[in-house]
This record gives C-alpha cells, structure tokens and sequence, in this order.
C-alpha cells in the first residue's frame, strides 16, 4: 500500500475490502478568497521566537482552497469539510526548550513539570525539565522494533503516579514473525540516573504482523481509571481487511484496565470470538486522541490521500474503514465502495487534501483565552498546527498555525503551566513551548 509521502501532504467476522468507484455527484469547489493582512510580529523576549498566525482567508468563507483529491466524494451533511476560516487573535511566542531530539514522538508531564520525552527509532525515554536541560536516557526501557514508523511512542504516567511512580509506554514490541503494539508500564526511579524499574507487558496487540506501519499508539486514561491504547491496521491489505474484525486488534481502540485486565462493561466482552478488549472497530491509524470536557474520547486519523477524519468515540461503535470513507490510494485507486453504510459512523469531520494528523489536544487553559474548548492537532504533512473550533460537536471553524516555520509536528499537548507544548518531528527535532506574547504598544 502506497504511504503518505513526508513533504506532501457489530459483529465478530471478516470481510473483502471493496474497490469499487465511488458513484457520487462531484462537491462544487468552493470560491478561492482573498488574503487577509497579517498582524505584525510581536518581538519574542527571552529566549523566545517571535511568530504570527498564518492568515490563509478571510474568515468566514473555508479555509482550504486546493482542489480536493476524490471530488467525486460528497459531504454527509453540511461542515464536515472545508470549514470557515478563523483567526487568532493573540500573538503567539514561540519558545525552544530543548532540541537535538531523534525523532521525538511524545511528551507526559510529571507532578514537577519536568516532562518525560520519548525518541522513536532509538527507543529512548529522557527527562525534561522546564529550563530544557535533559537527564540521562532512562534505563530499563523494553526494547522496540524501530524500523520506519516503528519505535517508542507514547508516554503517560498512571492516574495514581504520585503513589505509584508508574510509567506507561506504547510502542512497536518485536516478535518472532513480525511485531506487534505492546504497552507496557514500569516504575520510575527518579534519580539523577533515571530507570524503569519492574516492567511489565500489559498489553499486546494481536495477532503478529510483519510490517513497520499503522500500529497506532496513542494512550489516553479515563477518570474511571481505565485505558485507551489506539490500534492501526497495519497498513498492508492482511492487516487492512482485518479493521472490522472483532477476532483481530487491528483497526480498533481498546480500553483496558491499568494492570492489563478487562473491564467488565466493554462493549464485547460477551460477544462469541471477539476480543473483549475492543471498544470501536473500523479505525485506519489513530495517531491523535483526547478526552473532551464531558470526558468523551475523540481521535484525529490518519486517513488515505483526502480521508484524513475527526471522530468522536462512542462505546461499540464501527467507524467503517475500509468498507465507507472519503480517500483514495496515494495511487489514485479507490477504496472504498461509498462514503456511507448503514450502521457504520461518518466522522464528525474529514480533510481532502489531508493534514497528516500526528497528536490531538483539547485546550482548557486560562494562557489562551479564544481556544479554551478547541482542538489542537499537529499537522505532518500539513507543516501546521491546526485549530478547530467546534459547536454542537461539529466543526464551525479552522486555522492553520505556524505555517511559517515550515516544520513537521509531531505532539501537542497541554502544559500544567496552560502553555501549550510541541515537539517538531525528525532528526534534529524540537520540544516547543507556546505562550501569550506581549501586545506591541499602540501607535
């Protein structure tokens, strides 16, 4: 299966992916706008960077203006693409905390502030205190099978940490045949040279699959104290005609208990040949996810060329990948039969052409008062920060930040501090801090 290139950009059984043409009345191109005036730079002070929003229309009509890949592909109900452009009012200082991170991929915040980092294809896990200085790489991490999109991958620490001391991971866990999605958790020893001790699986995905692509990875605890671990389909068709099957992991989001064990109220605990630990099928790669206001999960995914989707997360549900969606191959050769099915779930919204979503936040803080309820996603392909601003759980607006330093995203999260935190992706990537900027006097 053809890959996003990297500067572009319920029932238990088994079915075919269809590869019939999508047969649906082509969406009118919507009017390119005119260009707004940036505002001015704001001089950063300290060791920040000065940065303005990107201004790519006028607000109020939509924001992307390219031509969309599959526009043979309409929109279920109106919004779900394509949504008016808004701007930020605030300027944004930019400030490097640290750099000469390996293909950083995660970020999770201790009581202290200090931020534990993981890097990807090396499999290793730092400590990052706020003025950027970096522990020693922690021992006792598991070893990872960091191939291609393979590696460490997401950290967070337990809801009980402060008790416990413990520390979860995601990442790809080699095996004999192939590898798999494991999370793992360990205790920390916090001390000048930092270890994991007494790790242990608690998860794997199963079955074993030889690839190196869409395992997923992003955790998220509930306030019940459970765990959301997002599984990808392993990009490769055997992994791919597997996205519905309630027998495989592949294409779901599982919830867990933080030991490993089964919550008793999953959706398919009791249902003959499932995996109990499943919670939605039909996922392609869950990269991004987070808990709303109301404690509801919803993912950012990685979608085909023009099917990137915003989904909110509901108990037992399909979100329908392959069968229904708004992508193509990267060949140009469909995938899917139609973009809807009766008792499969549209998203809530979808990108054509796409953003490469890498993380998902749901800003709450007090630093930037106009984002407080947004989504926040990291833009890969994109080279942005995205924002969402949603009403009645659809999405009424988008912008696109810092466009202009033209770097790869890879995480975003919120600080304890209301800052917001991102970490560039790459060789040579960087752990970023954004916060209000001073207002330049008036003239």
């Amino acid at each position: 299966m053809s890959l996003r290139p990297r500067k572009l950009a319920a029932t238990a059984g088994s079915f075919a992916a269809a590869t019939a043409l999508i047969g649906l009345a082509a969406c009118n191109k919507p009017p390119v706008p005119s260009q707004k005036q940036a505002p001015a730079v704001v001089e950063a002070k300290g060791d920040g960077e000065p940065t303005k929003p990107w201004v790519g229309a006028t607000s109020g009509v939509p924001l992307e203006t390219a031509p969309p890949n599959v526009p043979q592909a309409k929109a279920a109900f109106p919004g779900q693409t394509r949504a008016a452009a808004i701007h930020t009012e605030t300027p944004i200082q930019i400030t490097e905390v640290a750099g000469d991170f390996d293909e950083p991929w995660a970020i999770a915040f201790l009581p202290d502030r200090r931020m534990l980092v993981t890097e990807k294809h090396e499999g290793r896990l730092s400590i990052v205190s706020p003025d950027g200085k970096k522990s020693p790489p922690v021992a006792g991490v598991p070893k990872v099978d960091g191939k291609d999109q393979g590696g460490l991958l997401d950290v967070e620490i337990g809801p009980d940490y402060a008790k416990s001391k413990l520390v979860y991971l995601s990442y790809y866990e080699p095996r004999k045949g192939g590898n798999g999605l494991a999370v793992a958790r360990a205790r920390l020893a916090d001390t000048p040279a930092p270890k994991l001790d007494g790790l242990k699986v608690v998860f794997r995905m199963e079955p074993t699959l030889d690839s190196s692509k869409h395992a997923g990875g992003r955790l998220v605890f509930a306030p019940d104290g459970t765990l959301f671990v997002t599984l990808g389909e392993r990009s490769i068709l055997e992994g791919r005609v597997q996205a519905r099957d309630l027998k495989s992991d592949f294409g779901k989001i599982v919830r867990i208990l933080p030991d490993g064990g089964i919550p008793k109220d999953n959706p398919f605990v009791d249902a003959p040949g499932a995996r109990p630990e499943i919670w939605t099928a039909g996922h392609r790669n869950v990269l991004g996810a987070a808990l709303d206001s109301k404690n509801r999960l919803w993912v950012a995914e990685m979608g085909p060329r023009g099917g990137d989707e915003l989904n909110l997360v509901e108990r037992g549900k399909d979100y329908g990948w392959p069968t229904i969606g708004y992508g193509e191959e990267y060949s140009g050769k469909p995938i899917h039969s139609s973009t809807q099915a009766p008792g499969l779930e549209q998203p809530v919204y979808y990108w054509d052409p796409v953003i490469s979503p890498g993380a998902l936040a749901i800003y709450s803080g007090e630093l930037f008062p106009e984002w407080k309820g947004n989504f926040l996603i990291a833009g890969l392909s994109s080279q942005a920060l995205i924002r969402l601003a949603l009403e009645n759980d659809r999405v009424v607006g988008e912008e696109r930040l810092l466009m202009d330093r033209k770097d790869r995203i890879r995480e975003v999260t919120q600080g304890p501090d209301g800052a917001v935190y991102l970490l560039t992706d790459g060789s040579g990537g960087k752990l970023l801090k954004l916060t209000p900027a001073s207002k330049p006097p008036t003239q």
